[in-house]
Parts: structure tokens; C-alpha cells; sequence
């Protein structure tokens, strides 16, 4: 947190080289929670630009309360639920999950049982429904804390655990199902 106050400062008074460390700092794991929020790499990667854009034009009256990985992840969760707003359609399967997996194996074996594993964990996660998925994504990826997710969400710190829960449960149940088949 100390450093990222540090890199914001050096940010704020012209340094590149502080954002392009803040970039690389959380890029990928913005880009992976816009993909499991959208389920589609093309989206996800505009969005997470879209919002370090916006970063970037309003970082002079930007002030941390925080971490800025949360500020970040809040941005880049309600950018994904206005796009999905302002596009609705049917959203498609993401492998950006089983892309980064494909440079950690090093059997082929496990290569194709590792993609195998993200896919299905992919479509089970495009079933549950957005509210659910959006807590479950973001408290996984995320790693934010339910306070933080019911007040993005303008709704209770329960009723974000519940939905979490309920999303677990429901992704047991999908992926009981598939192993049974």
C-alpha cells in the first residue's frame, strides 16, 4: 500500500515510469476479473483500458482511501456491469484463464487436463446469474472483502455473503453434474 502511494505520488508529478509500474502492477489480474465478469477477452481487455484511461485523465483530483488494487477492481467491476448493460447479448466462453494456465504446465498431459478443468469451470461460472457471479468473481479474483462488494453492489454485507454462497453452491452443483456425466 505504501508503495502504490509512492508510485501514485511519482504519477501525480509526471513520472511514466511510476504508471507504467502501476500498470504492470495489476493489469493481469484486472484483466482476468473483467474476463470472468464478461466472459469475453476482447471485452475485458476494453474495459480495463477504459479504465486505466480514466485513470490516467483524472489522476491529478485522485485521492487514495484505500488500496488501489480495490479502487482499480470496483472501477473495472462497474465498467463490466455498464457494459453489459449497454450491450446485452449473449456472452461467450473466455480461455484467457486457460491461456495463462498453458504457460505454468509443463506436461502435455497436464497441459490438456488443466484447459479441460478452466473450461468447464468457464461455463459453470457463465450460468450463475450476474449478481452471484459478480460477487463470487470478485471476492475470488478480486480478493475484495464483502463490505467492500455489498457497497459496489449498494446492497447488504449479508445479502453479499448469501449470494456468494448461493454461487458456490450452485458451481458444486453444475460441476457435480458434469463429473457424473
Amino acid at each position: 500500500m505504501l508503495e502504490d502511494k509512492l508510485l501514485l505520488w511519482r504519477f501525480k508529478h509526471g513520472s511514466r515510469e511510476a504508471f507504467r509500474l502501476i500498470y504492470e502492477k495489476y493489469a493481469d489480474g484486472l484483466l482476468t476479473l473483467a474476463a470472468n465478469l464478461l466472459n469475453d477477452k476482447a471485452d475485458a481487455e476494453d474495459v480495463v483500458q477504459d479504465v486505466f484511461i480514466s485513470f490516467v485523465r483524472s489522476v491529478q483530483k485522485f485521492h487514495l482511501r484505500g488500496s488501489l488494487k480495490g479502487y482499480l477492481a470496483t472501477c473495472v467491476a462497474n465498467r463490466s456491469r455498464d457494459y453489459l448493460r449497454k450491450n446485452r447479448r449473449r456472452q461467450t466462453l473466455t480461455v484467457n484463464q486457460a491461456e495463462r494456465a498453458t504457460t505454468e504446465v509443463k506436461s502435455p498431459v497436464h497441459l490438456v487436463l488443466r484447459s479441460e478443468q478452466l473450461q468447464k469451470l468457464s461455463r459453470a461460472v457463465v450460468e450463475l446469474p450476474y449478481e452471484q457471479r459478480e460477487v463470487v468473481v470478485l471476492r475470488l479474483h478480486g480478493e475484495m472483502r464483502f463490505k467492500t462488494i455489498a457497497k459496489l453492489q449498494n446492497i447488504s454485507i449479508k445479502t453479499a455473503q448469501s449470494r456468494y454462497r448461493y454461487g458456490l453452491d450452485k458451481l458444486r452443483s453444475i460441476l457435480n453434474g458434469e463429473v457424473r456425466k
